[in-house]
């Protein structure tokens, strides 16, 4: 397992006095947009979500599955994967769903992704969001968790509740990490971003180091806030994460 380096904002590099310094205020801006959108994107995480098959529109919801339902593959996480402010089509998971299709697999993509959402929210709603014939769960949350400051223990606490559930139920987990905000300091962006490895060594999970990688800290491939990514940006996404899903989805087939 290769762990990618980056940070929030893209692959670290040292640069001169003078380039960091013309740098900065497009960091600040960054952050100021980062801590804006943290509590404009929160919600009464209690409440269960509207549940959307991956490709559906806003509207639609997904029908109530049965225990010989079509197998599911769930994904568990905030705006990133709910695709704030681009297309339902266009959100990395229903790019997955298309993978899916044209790999000959059965399986159905819900989108499960919650704008606003930590790791504590996921964990409270995940009962909701196993309901059907659920095979594989995707857990990408943290990135609420990191803006925000809370503690990496919790952090911890709420993946590791999350998989042991999923596993209880016979569900593949895969995970995929986040980075926090340089700006909370270097000790606590080691200590979130070390809560992923961790987790994943723990429970025998695949790992995708950083779910943005590709993708964080480029203006192409981001919306105007700089944080969420654009179409092009889910689509790199989508291909990062299709070579972790596809062996696992292939490898249930042939249990």
């Amino acid at each position: 397992m290769t762990d990618v380096r980056v940070d929030a904002f893209g692959p670290r590099t040292r640069r001169s006095g003078r380039t960091g310094a013309a740098r900065r205020p497009r960091v600040l801006a960054l952050l100021l947009a980062m801590a804006a959108l943290g509590a404009g994107c929160s919600r009464a995480e209690s409440d269960p979500p509207v549940e959307r098959s991956a490709g559906a529109s806003s509207t639609d919801v997904a029908a109530p599955a049965s225990e010989d339902a079509t197998p599911r593959i769930v994904f568990l996480g905030d705006s990133l994967t709910a695709g704030l402010g681009v297309a339902p089509a266009e959100a990395y998971p229903a790019l997955l769903q298309e993978r899916v299709r044209h790999a000959g697999l059965p399986h159905a993509v819900v989108n499960a992704g919650v704008s606003g959402d930590t790791s504590a929210g996921g964990l409270r709603r995940l009962d909701w969001s196993l309901k059907g014939r659920v095979e594989v769960l995707v857990v990408a949350l943290g990135a609420n968790d990191g803006l925000r400051g809370l503690l990496p223990s919790d952090l911890d606490v709420n993946l590791g509740t999350i998989i042991e559930r999923a596993r209880g139920r016979g569900i593949a987990v895969l995970l995929a990490g986040m980075e926090a905000p340089p700006n909370l300091g270097a000790s606590y962006t080691r200590q979130f971003r070390d809560v992923y490895s961790a987790v994943a060594k723990r429970y025998d999970v695949p790992l995708i180091p950083f779910l943005l990688t590709g993708v964080a800290g480029v203006p192409s491939l981001n919306q105007a806030d700089g944080i969420h990514p654009n179409p092009q940006g889910h689509r790199i996404i989508a291909d990062l994460m299709w070579r972790q899903l596809e062996p696992l989805l292939t490898s249930r087939q042939t249990q």
